[in-house]
């Protein structure tokens, strides 16, 4: 009982220091290079890579960041829960 203040500093702590921000967001550009989009938002979750078409989510379903690569430069960006 007494962890209990500890661990909800600690998920405050990690939650504060998401790179899925709206702020973030708007740092990613078209023509921007996949790792210069690493750089901004960190590792993705999962890419998937169909026809030369690279996607790549940055979160879960309920919050994220998804950006498109064709030639290893961005081309389509969205976002869904980012504040």
């Amino acid at each position: 009982m007494k962890q209990m203040p500890l661990i909800i500093c600690l998920l405050l702590a990690l939650t504060a220091c998401s790179r899925l921000t709206a702020e973030n967001y708007d740092r990613i550009g078209i023509a921007m290079d996949y790792d210069e989009v690493k750089q901004i938002i960190g590792e993705p979750t999962q890419c998937d890579d169909v026809l030369g078409v690279k996607q790549c989510t940055w979160g879960n379903e309920t919050q994220h960041i998804k950006v498109s690569f064709i030639g290893g430069k961005a081309t389509f960006m969205t976002a869904k829960n980012v504040r």
